[in-house]
């Protein structure tokens, strides 16, 4: 979702936090979000783990879903925005939203079992940062679930960055092969990537997700 605050300062948070508004619309939240979250519990509710972090968690709704559907499970939600956290808190009472950067998260070494991210990955300015502050705060073979667009071919990839970065912004949408090496890279195990059917562009720009599993990283890989 577009409320992760790994991205710049100033004008990037302020675009959340105006973001935060409107974003519990129903309308909004049906075609936009609502897919790629129920194929995050579904895939979670098979074997729920027992600390999970939301990187990038808005307004807390998929956070406050799991945290019911899940309640064997101890739910955090991290974000950027304080516009969106204000909105999480007043909807969630005692449940726990932290403010936090994901390239930088303000958790201890190995202090999840599962981190998802939903539609806020393509807003980090450094993915590979992020990446490897996942694997930090995972636990051994902890599980990472990211869903946001990727699109089949490179070329719109491309264009969404350049038009973005036109506009100011740091979207980028890499490929699900792209994506995997980047994961692969920060020393996860790709073990599914799955299109998510969502209207209105569900062939060009499909969300993907892409589950993986933390390994542990060589003497090599760690230097």
């Amino acid at each position: 979702m577009p409320s992760e605050g790994a991205v710049s300062r100033g004008p990037h948070r302020l675009l959340f936090d105006l973001w935060s508004l409107v974003y519990d619309a129903r309308g909004v939240q049906r075609l936009t979000y609502r897919p790629v979250q129920d194929a995050v519990v579904r895939s979670l509710r098979a074997d729920p783990p027992a600390r999970i972090l939301d990187v990038g968690c808005g307004t807390g709704l998929l956070a406050r879903r799991l945290a019911r559907e899940l309640p064997a499970s101890r739910v955090t939600g991290c974000d950027f925005s304080r516009g969106m956290l204000r909105q999480a808190n007043a909807l969630a009472g005692p449940r726990a939203f932290v403010q936090g950067d994901a390239q930088s998260l303000p958790f201890t070494d190995a202090s999840f079992d599962a981190i998802v991210s939903t539609e806020a990955f393509h807003w980090f300015p450094d993915p590979a940062a992020a990446l490897a502050e996942f694997h930090r705060v995972l636990a051994s073979r902890g599980r990472l679930l990211i869903a946001f667009v990727n699109p089949p071919f490179e070329a719109l990839g491309r264009a969404s960055g350049a038009l973005s970065r036109w506009l100011g912004e740091p979207l980028r949408w890499p490929t699900p092969g792209a994506l995997r090496g980047e994961v692969e890279a920060a020393g996860f195990a790709v073990g599914s990537q799955r299109r998510i059917f969502r209207l209105p562009a569900p062939l060009l720009f499909p969300p993907v997700l892409t589950e993986a599993v933390r390994r542990e990283r060589s003497p090599r890989e760690a230097r």
